[in-house]
């Protein structure tokens, strides 16, 4: 067998167990373990899987639930070293709240091994955590929204005014002076309520977004906790963000940490 088959039959195996040992896999592959490990780093490289002791957790699509179009584009690196910045926020057993941002999915590809209560609003999200024995996952009901598989309307709204996160991570789509912005107002409904049932509110956005403005405002850039954005994020904006006292967690996507 080839190096490419063999990883084409281990990301086949991983896709439709979801997680699958070290153990499994090379017997599967007849091949060491230590062979398996090399071909999971270069699936976790691809953003198909994340490694864990023992294992691995399938991260990529689904044969049912596309999960980002753009997942390769220029800013993806961004996007990563926020989401691993973000985790960082993040603490065992907590209770939090993800939106269906792609930055907020590479957040969950983070948390996948971790004991966490997580609620989301996002199919992706849902699906990819749902593989992990160690989350306990809350699906917020509503209505669908196609492109972004996320739920929204008065159900969700309600469903979230009666819950209480710790921490609800939130994307947009747009950061200008006067705050936060996002292109559906359904959406920016359902996210004022994630902003109102959680103890600390953070937006992650890379630095492409500051300086757009969308359709729906959000909130302004004072009503937030911390915002987490890449290393890219020009001096007038953090200049603006640190008057008005958010938090500014600055994470470099060269070496994937936060500075």
């Amino acid at each position: 067998m080839t190096s490419e088959n063999r990883r084409e039959r281990l990301r086949e195996f991983v896709q439709a167990r979801g997680f699958a040992s070290l153990g499994e896999l090379a017997a599967s592959l007849e091949v060491s373990e230590s062979t398996i490990r090399r071909d999971l780093e270069q699936l976790e490289r691809e953003g198909l899987a994340r490694r864990t002791h023992g294992g691995a957790f399938w991260t990529g699509e689904s044969d049912t639930i596309q999960v980002f179009e753009n997942r390769r584009d220029d800013s993806w690196p961004a996007k990563v070293a926020i989401g691993e910045a973000a985790a960082a926020m993040v603490e065992d057993h907590d209770t939090i709240l993800l939106d269906g941002g792609s930055t907020t999915y590479e957040l969950a590809r983070q948390l996948v091994q971790r004991p966490l209560q997580v609620v989301t609003n996002s199919l992706p999200v849902a699906h990819l955590l749902s593989t992990s024995e160690s989350i306990d996952l809350v699906m917020i009901g509503g209505c669908v929204r196609g492109r972004t598989a996320v739920t929204i309307g008065p159900m969700a709204d309600a469903m979230l005014r009666s819950i209480n996160v710790g921490k609800a991570f939130l994307s947009v789509a747009g950061i200008t002076e006067r705050g936060f912005f996002n292109s559906n107002m359904m959406l920016v409904e359902s996210e004022k309520a994630m902003l109102e049932s959680a103890d600390r509110s953070v937006v992650v956005a890379d630095s492409s977004k500051f300086g757009k403005v969308s359709l729906s405002r959000l909130c302004g850039l004072d009503e937030v906790d911390t915002v987490i954005t890449d290393t890219g994020l020009q001096s007038q904006w953090k200049e603006q963000l640190e008057s008005t006292g958010v938090e500014l967690v600055l994470a470099s996507p060269e070496n994937q940490s936060a500075t």
